[in-house]
C-alpha cells in the first residue's frame, strides 16, 4: 500500500484510538468522533480509556489528527468504522451507531474509496445493513464505485501485552482484489500478521464465535461452581486438579460482562432465531452467566446472616465496578447486578474503584464512587471484592478488619483474598 493516502478512523474508543495510532506510524490518519469532549482530550494528549499514554500519543502527533467535523475526513480514501455495537434492553442488536456512522461516511464517500468495518456484528450486517446506507447517502454503487472490507477488532482493554499490532488480524474484502488490498493495508502495520478470510461473512462470523465460545465455556465453569458450592467443594481446587490433564481448558468462574463476551452471543442468536433456529446452548450459557451477580449477592446476604449481622440498614462495601481488572471500562459491567440485588435487601451500598472517573460512573449507573474507604472511619458489615484490580491484591486481612463491623464478612469474587468468608 502507498503511504501517501489518508485513512479516517470513525469512532475513537477502546478500538479506534489504538488502531489510529498504529496506522499513524506509517500513514496520515484522521480520527473522527461525535463526542467533542473526547476530541478535546485527545488533542491535549489525554486518553481517558488509558489504552494510550501521553508519550504514545505524542509519538504520532504529526500524522494523527482528531476532529468532529465531517469535512475534515472528506479527503480520505480509506474509512475504518470502529463504533460500538451494543444490545438493547431486550438483548437485541442495536445497530444504530453502525447505521449512523455509515451515513456519515456516505456523505463524503467518493469513487474508488474503501470502507472497512471492525465492529462486532452477525454475519451479513456489512453487506445487508451498512452497504445500503452507504449507497443511499452517497448515490454511489457498491463494488463499482466504492468497496468494503471487514476486519474484526480484537482489542483487549487494559492489556498492555496483547496490543493492536501484536494480535493477528482477520481481514476480508467485497471483491478478491479489494480483499488483497485490505489485507496488505493491515499487514503493513500489524506485526503479528494477518489472516485473509474467504468472504466478509466468514470474517464476521469468525469474530462473533470467538466470544460466543468463551461465553459458553465460562458458563460451564460457572454452573459447575454453583453445583460445587452446594456440595461444599472449592471450585478452584477442582479446576486445578482437572487442569493436570493436558487437554483440559482451565477457566475460572466469575462475572461475564464487558463489551464483547456478554454482548456478542446475542448478535449470533438474534440472526439464528431470525432464520428459524433456536440456539439453546448459547442462550442457556447467557442465562447462567447473567445470573451470577444475583447468586453472589444472595451468598453475601447468607454469609451476613450466619455472622449474626443485621441485614436491613447494613453497610456493604463493593470493591471494583469495572467489567475487568486494571482498566476503567464499565461497559456492561455485571458488578452492577450485585449492587442492585444487595440494595433490594435494604442494605446501604458503597462502591470504591480507583480506576473509575466518579462522574462517569454516576452518569451511567448512578451509584456514586466513594473515596478510599481504608482511609475512612466508616465500618462495613460485609465487603465484596468484585474486581481484581492490582490495588486490591495487596490488601491484607488487617486492612479488611480495620473497616469491618466485628468479624469481617469478605466475599471474594476474583480469588485474590486470603481466607475469605466465601469465594466464588
Amino acid at each position: 500500500m502507498s503511504d501517501n493516502f489518508q485513512i479516517s478512523i470513525i469512532g475513537l474508543g477502546y478500538v479506534g484510538l489504538p488502531l489510529a495510532a498504529a496506522f499513524a506510524e506509517k500513514y496520515r490518519v484522521v480520527g473522527f468522533d461525535i463526542n467533542p469532549k473526547r476530541i478535546e482530550e485527545l488533542q491535549s494528549g489525554y486518553d481517558r480509556t488509558l489504552e494510550l499514554d501521553e508519550s504514545q500519543l505524542q509519538a504520532v502527533k504529526s500524522r494523527l489528527s482528531y476532529t468532529c467535523d465531517i469535512h475534515e475526513i472528506a479527503d480520505s480514501t480509506v474509512f475504518i468504522v470502529t463504533v460500538p455495537t451494543p444490545i438493547d434492553e431486550s438483548n437485541r442488536p442495536d445497530l444504530t451507531p453502525l447505521i449512523k456512522s455509515s451515513q456519515t461516511v456516505g456523505k463524503v464517500l467518493k469513487k474508488g474509496d474503501i470502507v472497512i468495518y471492525e465492529s462486532t456484528v452477525y454475519p451479513g450486517v456489512t453487506e445487508e445493513v451498512c452497504v445500503p446506507e452507504l449507497e443511499n447517502t452517497s448515490g454511489l454503487t457498491f463494488n463499482e464505485d466504492f468497496f468494503c472490507g471487514y476486519s474484526p477488532e480484537r482489542i483487549n482493554p487494559g492489556d498492555k501485552e496483547h496490543t493492536v499490532k501484536k494480535i493477528l488480524k482477520v481481514t476480508s474484502g467485497s471483491t478478491p482484489e479489494i480483499a488483497r488490498k485490505v489485507d496488505e493495508l493491515y499487514k503493513s502495520v500489524i506485526t503479528a500478521g494477518t489472516y485473509l478470510a474467504s468472504s466478509i461473512k466468514v470474517a464476521e462470523a469468525s469474530k462473533v464465535i470467538e466470544n460466543t465460545q468463551r461465553d459458553v465455556n465460562i458458563a460451564l465453569i460457572n454452573e459447575l461452581a454453583l453445583i460445587f458450592d452446594t456440595m461444599g467443594i472449592d471450585t478452584n481446587e477442582v479446576v486445578d486438579a482437572a487442569a493436570t490433564k493436558w487437554n483440559f481448558i482451565k477457566l475460572k468462574p466469575g462475572l461475564v460482562g464487558g463489551h464483547c463476551i456478554g454482548v456478542d452471543p446475542y448478535y449470533l442468536t438474534f440472526k439464528a432465531e431470525e432464520l428459524g433456529y433456536k440456539p439453546n446452548l448459547i442462550l442457556g450459557a447467557r442465562q447462567i452467566n447473567n445470573g451470577m451477580g444475583k447468586y453472589i449477592a444472595e451468598k453475601t446476604i447468607k454469609c451476613m446472616i450466619e455472622n449474626d449481622q443485621k441485614i436491613k440498614g447494613a453497610n456493604v462495601l463493593v470493591l471494583g465496578v469495572t467489567f475487568k481488572e486494571d482498566c476503567p471500562d464499565m461497559r456492561n459491567t455485571k458488578v452492577v447486578d450485585i449492587i442492585e440485588e444487595i440494595k433490594s435487601y435494604k442494605c446501604n451500598v458503597d462502591v470504591y474503584d480507583p480506576w473509575v472517573d466518579p462522574e462517569e460512573e454516576k452518569h451511567h449507573y448512578h451509584h456514586g464512587i466513594i473515596n478510599d474507604p481504608f482511609k475512612s472511619s466508616k465500618k462495613y458489615n460485609a465487603i465484596i471484592v468484585a474486581v481484581g484490580h492490582r490495588q486490591f491484591k495487596v490488601l491484607t486481612s488487617k486492612d479488611y478488619q480495620s473497616i469491618s463491623v466485628g468479624e469481617p464478612v469478605i466475599i471474594d469474587v476474583k480469588g485474590i483474598v486470603d481466607n475469605p468468608t466465601w469465594r466464588l
